[in-house]
Order: structure tokens, then C-alpha cells, then sequence
């Protein structure tokens, strides 16, 4: 076992909040740059979204991970806060790629 299956459920929150936060910061950025039709900036920005947004994503399956192998733990306020963090950085990650592609077929 390496030293991440071992981490607490206030750690893996913790590691999604991180995670989705940089993922949408980056989504943001790629947006900023779109308008200004800097494309090739806008998907550098947009890689770094969908790196971010896996490993947040990484995350998570640990938490389904151990719950499926019996190893269930109470949801706190903490982590719902970190999938709500993670969905709203999914939903601005795709809505800023479809905003993109509008900018660059202008």
C-alpha cells in the first residue's frame, strides 16, 4: 500500500478541494485568454484544467474505493464541500471549452 491509500477522509478532501479549485482557476484563465484570441494559450490553460480536474477525480474513486471494499466512513460537511467544489470545476472546465470554440469561429 502506498502512502496515499492511507490518507484520512479530511485529507482526501482536502486533495479535491485543491485539485478542482486549480481546475477551474485554469478554465478561467483559458477563457481570459480565448477573448483575447490567444487560442494556443487558451489550450495549454485548458490542459492544465483537465489535469487538475483527474487528479481531483483521482481523489474521489479512493473514496469510492474503500466504501466498495466495506470500508464505508460518514460524509462530513468537509467533503460534500469538496464534490461540490469538483462539480462546479467539471461544469465551468466544459462550459469554457464550448465558449472557446464559439471565440475562435468568430
Amino acid at each position: 500500500m502506498n502512502a496515499e491509500q492511507h490518507l484520512t477522509l479530511e485529507e482526501i478532501s482536502f486533495h479535491i478541494i485543491l485539485h478542482a479549485g486549480n481546475a477551474r482557476s485554469s478554465a478561467m484563465e483559458a477563457l481570459q485568454a480565448a477573448k483575447k484570441k490567444q487560442f494556443e494559450t487558451a489550450e495549454e490553460k485548458m490542459a492544465e484544467a483537465e489535469k487538475e480536474v483527474h487528479q481531483a477525480h483521482h481523489y474521489q474513486t479512493q473514496l469510492l474505493q474503500k466504501e466498495a471494499s466495506g470500508d464505508a466512513q460518514n460524509p462530513t460537511i468537509l467533503l460534500i464541500h469538496a464534490q461540490d467544489h469538483l462539480m462546479n470545476a467539471m461544469t465551468v472546465k466544459e462550459l469554457a471549452q464550448e465558449i472557446i470554440e464559439i471565440h475562435q469561429n468568430k
